[in-house]
């Protein structure tokens, strides 16, 4: 799979230099040679591609070309306008030059074969013949070469084999007249058609891959471990802070006579997935065995704390109008819609939050005013619009009771769903969270199928970990399942 990641965007002639591997400089670490640094971190990379491959419903290749502005984009610009000005350079000359002409009509019929599939037969067999480089040398001899003519077959080939979504692209080749501008479009395009063959075949391979990616992420962590011994320090710490915090809350729900029970496995590892929805972005010491979903587990955490802030503005509004006027047909879809534009990127930075709930104090106060009205009501008192708004603004204080009170609430809905699996309902929620039921449930699932993955791959390395902590004697605890 790291072949193919190489070969996505990469539409550099097969001749130009590569940088080879350097040995470890004089004076480093011995246990940090540069060799073994590469090896492990092509296995991390191989295995953070197999993981978003299979985690990642929506993954697929974009064509790889460099920024612009970057100073890899720039040495790629001035090497390949050196290329195709070489090339312009030699097809000019009198006779014309077809060294480079021939390296690309050879590197192009390679990447036409690796398009194609085993039913190609015929094609292939046209490939070969058309494309027959011995015979291509021999016109080169002879003068008798006709570019044009083998760039009429290369592109009614492409039409053939592309996406539909290219054929613009490959229609678009057969207007053009200048031989280096005809093969540099049909580098470009048959660029497009590998990503795109890249992509199909992920999509086609995704359901075997699902059944081989467990061990397979399993076997290349263990590769991992095996060279970095540290490498689960990290997750040890996590699963210890949420043991200490699992056997706070079983003593403080339990009666004395009941303390010395043994905590669940299952309870803490639930618990320590549930505080990476919570964890302080500052804080580097993430589990390693986490570390390829942080993003996601990130972005459920942005959309979680949204959901709360929402359900809290939800809940005060009523609560201090106690109006019938959230009954009304679109009047909290609306309501919803506003205090979500204005929630959006607010989540950055303590500043812009404060800014978005003054907003939201505002919005709520004039739509509500509006459905009063509509409605044949008096105005709302002032008195009560004041301590609404000032409600609302001080939401942006993480310790706000409201907000901590729909914060423990949502953390109890994500937990039941947790533990009952995905083949289970979603709970039942009530006001305001009935309001956000359906993103609730959304986040849950999505939540809840990142930890099933993790604790199946990763079930077998946090079993010695949690037996240790919870268990000193070193005895297993029965029925257990980690998995």
């Amino acid at each position: 799979m790291s072949n193919q990641r190489e070969e996505v965007g990469d539409e550099s002639p097969s001749d130009l230099p590569c940088l080879e591997k350097l040995d470890s400089p004089t004076g480093s670490p011995p246990t940090a040679s540069l060799s073994s640094l590469m090896e492990l971190e092509n296995c991390v990379s191989n295995l953070s591609l197999a993981h978003e491959i299979v985690v990642n419903r929506d993954f697929f290749f974009k064509p790889g070309d460099p920024l612009v502005n970057s100073l890899e984009g720039r040495v790629t610009e001035i090497v390949h306008r050196a290329f195709w000005d070489s090339l312009q350079e030699q097809l000019s000359n009198d006779p014309p030059n077809y060294k480079h002409a021939v390296i690309l009509l050879q590197e192009v019929k390679n990447m036409l074969l690796s398009l194609l599939l085993p039913g190609h037969v015929r094609l292939r067999s046209q490939l070969d013949e058309v494309l027959d480089m011995e015979l291509i040398q021999q016109q080169v001899a002879h003068g008798a070469l006709d570019i044009h003519r083998l760039a009429a077959f290369i592109t009614d080939t492409m039409a053939s084999l592309c996406a539909p979504v290219r054929d613009p692209e490959v229609k678009a080749l057969r207007d053009l007249e200048d031989p280096v501008e005809l093969l540099k479009g049909i580098f470009r395009v048959l660029g497009l058609m590998k990503t795109d063959m890249v992509n199909f075949t992920i999509q086609s391979l995704r359901p075997h891959l699902l059944q081989q990616a467990v061990q397979y992420e399993r076997t290349k962590f263990q590769q991992i471990l095996d060279k970095h011994p540290a490498s689960l320090d990290k997750t040890t710490a996590w699963l210890q802070a949420a043991a200490s915090e699992e056997a706070i809350g079983h003593q403080a729900g339990s009666p004395a006579s009941d303390r010395r029970v043994l905590l669940s496995a299952t309870a803490v590892l639930n618990r320590a997935y549930m505080r990476l929805l919570h964890w302080d972005p500052q804080d580097q010491k993430y589990p390693e065995t986490v570390l390829m979903d942080r993003a996601r587990l990130d972005t459920l955490s942005q959309q979680l704390q949204m959901l709360v802030l929402e359900a809290s503005v939800l809940l005060l509004t009523s609560t201090q109008f106690r109006s019938v006027i959230f009954h009304l047909q679109g009047f909290v879809g609306k309501l919803r819609q506003s205090i979500t534009a204005l929630l959006e990127s607010s989540h950055t930075r303590e500043a812009d939050l404060k800014r978005a709930l003054l907003g939201i104090g505002d919005m709520v106060l004039k739509q509500m005013t509006d459905a009063v009205s509509t409605q044949g009501g008096g105005a709302l008192p002032q008195e009560s619009q004041d301590v609404l708004r000032r409600q609302i603004s001080d939401l942006w204080k993480q310790n706000n009771a409201v907000r901590t009170l729909i914060g423990e609430r949502v953390q109890d809905f994500l937990l039941a769903m947790l533990q009952g699996g995905p083949a289970k309902r979603s709970p039942e929620l009530h006001f305001p969270l009935g309001l956000v039921s359906a993103e609730l449930a959304e986040l849950g699932t999505a939540f809840g199928r990142i930890v099933h993955f993790n604790r199946t791959v990763f079930g077998p390395f946090y079993a010695p970990i949690l037996r240790k902590l919870l268990l000193p004697t070193g005895e297993a605890e029965a029925g257990e399942d980690l998995r």
